[in-house]
């Protein structure tokens, strides 16, 4: 199969695109390498893919329909599926720039999907996030709860992608997988995300800034996990909303005690007050993606940080130097 896959240098991005180019598919990678985050973590994933057979790439913003029309008009083989990863991610930073959230997750996934409609293929799918389930719905979060009080621009702008996916399946016959991830870590993850930032800071004796009292809890998800959800997203489900989670939420002291064990080193923490944006907790229920993807979490939160633990001290060199935010 030839996927074009956006966000390819992304952290999910870059292992699915490992883990479809091992099971033998086309890989088109689509990324703009912007600076949301410290920008030597994606040009470092790309350097894991670029020269594998069966992997193009192309630097281009999903934003930009000219430069989309080039990437579908200049293949020589047409696109079997979407898998739609480029996005900005992030709740706190979406209050600050709400703007730059929008343009990329509302106006990419709409530019997507008139690709899609005009030209195929007939798969989309699409990331989505645990956070339009807000801070109102009983747990474990169902797939069908009430999605109209996202507590973020973030959110927000992710609620308004999966609509257009459905009006997309619903006037064109688009067949879409909205995919909503749990808080998703591992090996080479984004630094502004609270595991790395713990690995990184404790390893390196560095103040965290830990916001609450350390009691909310989340559902983290292993980055091989998430990306193996989202390549079985690609069967045909006619549209379909799809958690993909641990089940198994961990509170974050509890993950930073973790962190300080695994890299034999005490924590020094610097508390602020909990942010209005932030949920106290997420856990998903992960039925409906048993039974319509065969899916399943695999990798244990343990074995899950302590990869990243390794991998930390493999690349410390130049990753104790990744701007990491507050």
């Amino acid at each position: 199969m030839h996927i074009l896959l956006t966000g390819a240098a992304g952290f999910i991005g870059s292992v699915a695109a490992q883990q479809l180019l091992a099971g033998g598919h086309q890989v088109t990678g689509l990324d703009n390498l912007n600076d949301a985050y410290d920008v030597r973590l994606k040009h470092w994933r790309l350097r894991q893919l670029q020269g594998r057979p069966g992997f193009g790439f192309h630097q281009a913003d999903i934003t930009d329909r000219a430069a989309l029309g080039a990437v579908w008009d200049g293949g020589a083989d047409p696109f079997e599926a979407v898998i739609n990863l480029a996005a900005r991610a992030g709740v706190r930073q979406s209050v600050a720039d709400p703007w730059v959230y929008y343009d990329a997750n509302v106006t990419g996934t709409l530019n997507l999907l008139e690709q899609c409609r005009r030209h195929g293929p007939g798969k989309f799918v699409l990331a989505s996030t645990s956070s339009l389930y807000g801070g109102h719905n009983p747990m474990p979060y169902q797939e069908d709860a009430d999605t109209n009080r996202p507590l973020s621009p973030y959110a927000a702008s992710k609620k308004a992608a999966e609509a257009l996916c459905y009006t997309y399946h619903y006037l064109h016959g688009v067949d879409v997988t909205v995919v909503r991830y749990f808080t998703v870590y591992g090996p080479a993850g984004r630094p502004d995300m609270s595991l790395f930032r713990f690995v990184q800071r404790v390893s390196e004796g560095r103040p965290i800034t830990l916001y609450g009292d350390g009691s909310q809890s989340r559902d983290f998800t292993y980055v091989d996990d998430i990306a193996r959800g989202t390549i079985a997203a690609l069967r045909p489900v006619g549209y379909q909303v799809i958690n993909l989670g641990s089940d198994k939420p961990v509170v974050l002291n509890d993950a930073l005690r973790l962190v300080e064990q695994l890299t034999g080193r005490q924590a020094i923490v610097e508390r602020q007050p909990a942010h209005p944006a932030d949920v106290p907790a997420t856990w998903a229920n992960i039925t409906r993606a048993g039974q319509v993807l065969g899916w399943e979490p695999r990798v244990s939160f343990e074995s899950g940080v302590r990869a990243l633990v390794e991998w930390y001290g493999r690349e410390r060199n130049w990753a104790s130097e990744l701007i990491t935010g507050v």
